[in-house]
């Protein structure tokens, strides 16, 4: 990894220190945007677009102190989801210190972006005593000239017994929003979900937000847009391998009840996951899978009361 010192502007990639001496590394394309991936989770904690607007929504009563998760960015959900499994929810990759890998293996995206940086996590005696199979989890974070934001996992069996091992996954992306009431979610529309493992059938022309929302869309589209009506901008999630999209917000009681989340920061956040929770997913030693999701967010002009969410979707 190395950072820019020329004069001229070029992408950054830095090691610095972050909150409560976390090491994070901070990414900045040419035109302006930003992220910070902090070693601890593999987390995402900032994205910035060229204006250096938040996208993300971290809460200010997050606790940056191992082993308490860090509540916003995006944390990783591996190898549980939820609590649909023995382990702690959503797993321990979010609770460990990844390391910096300095000479990772090609990745397959192609990108033109030069802002990224390569994360490692393999396990600990710890987690092979709650779970007990080797392997590898490779995280490249890129930003690209454009200010998107491209997350690629890696997880390849490792284990030398030759028992395969399955697992769930989630990007839990905290999106930062003006206002959940003046929020809609786009592409999910007559798709089935399931709430409170119940299984249900999406009836709305969209997702609209009056109270909590916590669902798990199954066999989903590989773009889904997020409207925010008014800061007029629209983020658009591109996903593959993670056939799964989880909507979630807390409203105001479970608000009330985190001890790291802010009793009125649910209107301002709002999650939409990529992820892969109805059908785990089962790897043989030496089999890799790879999950990838890119985040852009459409200016504002893109938004000015004559957006077709459609159009959005299909890329156009």
């Amino acid at each position: 990894m190395t950072s820019s010192t020329s004069s001229e502007k070029q992408p950054l990639v830095e090691l610095t220190k972050g909150v409560n001496g976390l090491e994070k590394v901070l990414l900045r394309e040419v035109r302006g945007s930003s992220a910070e991936v902090y070693l601890y989770g593999g987390q995402v904690t900032s994205w910035k677009n060229d204006h250096g607007e938040e996208l993300l929504f971290v809460s200010s009563k997050a606790i940056f102190k191992p082993p308490k998760a860090i509540r916003g960015g995006i944390p990783i959900c591996f190898p549980q989801f939820a609590n649909r499994g023995s382990l702690e929810p959503h797993g321990f990759a979010r609770n460990r210190f990844w390391s910096i890998d300095k000479d990772p293996p090609p990745f397959p995206a192609a990108t033109s972006s030069r802002a990224f940086v390569d994360l490692i996590l393999k396990p600990c005696e710890e987690d092979l005593k709650i779970w007990p199979h080797s392997f590898e989890f490779r995280l490249r974070v890129a930003l690209s000239p454009c200010g998107d934001l491209m997350l690629t996992s890696r997880i390849r069996n490792t284990n030398t017994d030759g028992k395969p091992f399955s697992f769930t996954f989630a990007y839990h992306t905290y999106f930062s929003v003006s206002d959940i009431s003046e929020v809609r979610v786009e592409g999910l529309e007559t798709l089935d979900y399931l709430e409170n493992k119940e299984r249900f059938t999406e009836q709305g022309d969209a997702i609209t937000f009056e109270s909590e929302v916590d669902k798990i869309y199954l066999s989903t589209p590989t773009k889904i847009a997020i409207l925010d009506h008014e800061k007029k901008r629209t983020f658009v999630l591109r996903k593959d391998g993670l056939p799964d999209a989880v909507v979630w917000n807390p409203w105001d009681k479970k608000a009330k009840a985190m001890a790291d989340f802010g009793d009125e920061e649910y209107k301002h956040m709002l999650c939409v996951e990529a992820a892969a929770v109805e059908k785990p997913i089962t790897l043989k030693p030496g089999e890799e899978w790879r999950g990838r999701q890119e985040l852009s967010a459409v200016p504002s002009s893109y938004c000015s009361g004559q957006l077709d969410p459609k159009r959005v979707l299909l890329g156009s």
